[in-house]
């Protein structure tokens, strides 16, 4: 049994984030992180490899420096790494994204046992589709927002967050399952595994890798294959200073409704 899981490496939205004149983001001047929810996914894989003794394989799709990230996965303690990155890939949107993965994961191969786990979504993106896309273009049944993971042979017991509850399926595997965060804690690198890291095989995928899958096709990767484009991007206006109004007396609140009328609020 394996577990590919799917990671992304991310603009860290936590500073400053930084817009290029033509609305794209200026990702060479941002902090890059490995995308939360994909930490989730790693994390859950790495449990069933702590309890089973599975492998766990990490891929992702992007420049030569997520690199890095694979590394840092490898160090965390996966098994293998898959770069998938072309010059041909660039621009892709969440469709032609889910088309390139997919393609890898197959070259990778997908067994009776094998599970593909990826994070709830991006927070770049914040579209949670490439998941959901992978598992339709393998034909792999899926389960989405994930909050606890029980495996029992070849069947996973998924509890599934709802908006109002939760939800438990069961699903048989080979199949897919998109991590949230409430999901587990990750846990950090260790020194040993920093060291092992270096010894792990990390694999590119280039177009050529890849061109022979089915799923590769000029007309659905990289931007001419995008369905979905950008149209504008920009930072909205800030607010303006709120007003604050002082005490709990009948007069304050006379002025407080007073305010909302004006308003029309109320």
């Amino acid at each position: 049994m394996k577990i590919i899981v799917s990671i992304k490496q991310v603009p860290d939205t936590s500073g400053k984030v930084a817009v290029n004149p033509d609305g794209t983001l200026n990702r060479a001047s941002m902090q890059t992180i490995t995308n939360p929810d994909d930490m989730n996914a790693l994390e859950a894989a790495l449990k069933v490899k702590d309890a089973t003794g599975c492998k766990v394989i990490v891929v992702t799709m992007g420049p030569a420096p997520a690199a890095g990230m694979l590394r840092e996965a490898l160090a965390m303690g996966a098994d293998e790494a898959y770069l998938v990155s072309a010059r041909e890939f660039g621009g892709s949107d969440t469709y032609a994204t889910s088309q390139i993965l997919a393609a890898a994961i197959n070259t990778i191969g997908v067994e009776k046992d094998d599970v593909v786990m990826c994070g709830r979504q991006a927070i770049d993106g914040d579209t949670a589709q490439v998941g959901p896309q992978i598992a339709e273009k393998l034909h792999l049944p899926q389960v989405t927002y994930a909050a606890d993971i029980q495996k029992d042979g070849d069947t996973i017991t998924v509890k599934r967050m709802l908006e109002d509850g939760y939800m438990t399926i069961k699903v048989q595997t080979p199949c897919l399952i998109t991590c949230i965060k409430e999901l587990n804690e990750p846990r950090y690198m260790s020194v040993g595994g920093v060291f092992e890291a270096y010894s792990k095989p990390l694999t590119t995928f280039d177009y050529n890798s890849l061109k022979d899958d089915p799923l590769i096709d000029a007309t659905t990767i990289g931007l001419k294959g995008s369905p979905t484009n950008i149209f504008k991007s920009f930072t909205p206006p800030q607010k303006g200073a709120g007003q604050m109004l002082e005490g709990a007396d009948k007069a304050t609140c006379e002025k407080l409704a007073g305010i909302l009328v004006s308003k029309h609020i109320i």
